[in-house]
């Protein structure tokens, strides 16, 4: 099974980015760093075929395929990760300077969120868009293992991207964990407990 996650951030903002203050002082780049982290990585290694796209308003598209990187170089914490991520989009455009930069891999893109999904529709993705009013997700489990290929839409972490128009006119499957509210990076990890700890 291929899984992709699209998260998406329109607060980041690395301009005035102080170490000792990740979440105020980049735009809650923090949980942006444990959703990536969360969904490549694994107990001791990195999940096989998982990818997470990261939609940047201000600095672009960030493709963070697990296949690509070294797992004993990899940032594996929140902070250094969100050090070595914001080294990556300072110096996206120099070869150079990101010669150290474990992340150095990760595949840089223009396409936006809207684009992507239309590209992923028509390679016969199937995608769900997590949303604390749609379906229980519980209910499309049997139907999900059985897919090869799958979409999760996390959104933004305001949420507005989630009730937009243009997303809505997709008519994607809006699904949830339930009742309870949960962190963008605890619903990666449970998305991946059913579809790949269970299979």
């Amino acid at each position: 099974m291929s899984i992709i996650f699209f998260i998406k951030s329109t607060s980041v903002d690395i301009s005035k980015y102080n170490i000792k203050d990740l979440p105020g002082s980049s735009g809650r780049l923090d949980v942006i760093a444990r959703c990536v982290l969360a969904a490549l990585s694994n107990k001791d290694n990195f999940e096989k075929h998982v990818h997470i796209w990261v939609f940047l308003e201000n600095y672009g598209t960030f493709i963070f395929d697990s296949e690509r990187f070294e797992y004993d170089v990899f940032p594996k914490n929140e902070l250094l990760f969100s050090n070595y991520f914001i080294n990556l989009i300072r110096n996206r455009n120099s070869i150079i300077k990101l010669k150290d930069n474990p992340l150095k891999a990760v595949k840089i893109s223009k396409i936006g969120i809207i684009e992507a999904l239309k590209h992923f529709k028509e390679l016969n993705y199937a995608i769900f868009v997590l949303n604390e009013s749609g379906e229980d997700i519980f209910i499309h489990f049997k139907k999900l293992r059985s897919i090869k290929e799958v979409l999760f839409v996390i959104g933004s972490q305001s949420g507005d991207f989630i009730n937009s128009k243009d997303l809505l006119a997709m008519n994607f499957t809006n699904v949830s964990l339930g009742t309870q509210s949960y962190l963008a990076s605890s619903v990666i990890r449970l998305i991946k407990l059913y579809l790949i700890a269970n299979r």
